[in-house]
């Protein structure tokens, strides 16, 4: 899902700055609402579980695309799938690029031994390089977002917004290096909801995360759980109308800053030296784990690796930073 929600401002930019061009957008179907607010974006939905599964659905794929006449096809992705792809149409004479994820440099930074902690090139610069590969340039420095009406239904679970504050809480992630612990989370929602000038609204999909959400939320009128309640193009409209999204390194962060949110950010076993942090947030929105305590860290770009002595990577970040961090933002 994060990989796919930072495409958007790139893509929004694009089609801006070149109006001769028409994009199509090949994805799974359940990012379609991604794009929606962008004209001269068409979205292709790919059927990876009957028509395009496997090689032959790839062949199929390819011909389904090549009846679009396109001209040019960018690989934002890079991954086996796709170069099965971008290589059928570089055969057919098309004029292909890929995004190049600088696997290198992501490894020297994310290594134990001979670490090079320094910033590598955004995946955001990355995507915009592969652009450049097919002639065309796109500029990021004056981006431009969507102003999402809240339907009727996405209003009814989130009530008039008045003079409040909308805070955005997204406490999950793909792995649990990433994710913050469940009881320091409990303590900054306590301490935000005693503000009542403040709105809370708990993202997550699935029962698990949801029976979590909802103990967050227990006894606290001025927070609501999302979860299981609004569906994607809906939680789209509710999130852009946030004042900040608080997320781990995570889809939804990324989602908001999609959307011109201001997006606070906590990082345990990964870092947004990776490339990865969410669209136009300033670095001081990103919260990390203690590098002196820690110095492996980075110990993996996804944060899927497990180093021994680092589970509790998280709890170097404090209740006390988080909630300063928000309130500091949101009252800017």
């Amino acid at each position: 899902m994060g990989d796919v929600a930072m495409i958007v401002p790139i893509v929004r930019a694009f089609v801006n700055q070149n109006k001769e061009c028409k994009i199509t957008v090949v994805s799974r179907p359940f990012f379609k609402p991604f794009f929606e607010s962008i004209d001269g974006v068409d979205f292709f939905a790919i059927d990876l579980n009957q028509k395009h599964k496997g090689f032959i659905g790839l062949i199929k794929l390819f011909f389904d695309l090549k009846k679009l006449n396109i001209d040019a096809f960018a690989d934002l992705h890079n991954v086996l799938r796709s170069k099965i792809i971008r290589t059928l149409f570089a055969l057919s004479g098309k004029k292909v690029a890929f995004t190049d994820k600088g696997r290198k440099e992501k490894k020297a930074l994310t290594r134990a031994k001979n670490k090079i902690f320094e910033p590598v090139k955004t995946m955001f610069d990355r995507h915009i390089q592969a652009f450049e590969q097919l002639g065309f340039s796109v500029n990021l420095n004056q981006p431009e977002f969507p102003n999402l009406a809240l339907s009727e239904k996405t209003h009814t679970i989130s009530g008039e917004k008045n003079n409040q504050k909308w805070i955005g809480i997204a406490p999950f992630a793909q792995y649990q290096s990433k994710v913050y612990p469940i009881d320091l989370m409990q303590q900054v929602i306590d301490i935000l909801a005693k503000n009542s000038n403040y709105q809370i609204f708990l993202f997550g999909g699935g029962k698990h995360e949801t029976e979590i959400l909802n103990s967050f939320s227990i006894n606290k009128k001025n927070c609501i759980v999302v979860a299981g309640k609004l569906d994607l193009s809906q939680e789209l409209q509710l999130i852009s109308q946030l004042d900040v999204m608080v997320s781990m390194d995570s889809g939804n962060g990324h989602i908001a800053a999609m959307l011109g949110n201001k997006v606070i950010t906590l990082w345990g076993a990964t870092h947004p030296f990776a490339g990865f942090a969410p669209f136009n947030q300033p670095l001081e929105f990103s919260l990390t784990a203690d590098r002196e305590k820690y110095p492996l860290l980075p110990t993996s770009v996804y944060g899927n690796k497990i180093v021994e002595g680092y589970q509790d990577v998280m709890r170097s970040i404090s209740v006390e930073s988080v909630v300063n961090k928000i309130n500091s933002v949101i009252n800017q």
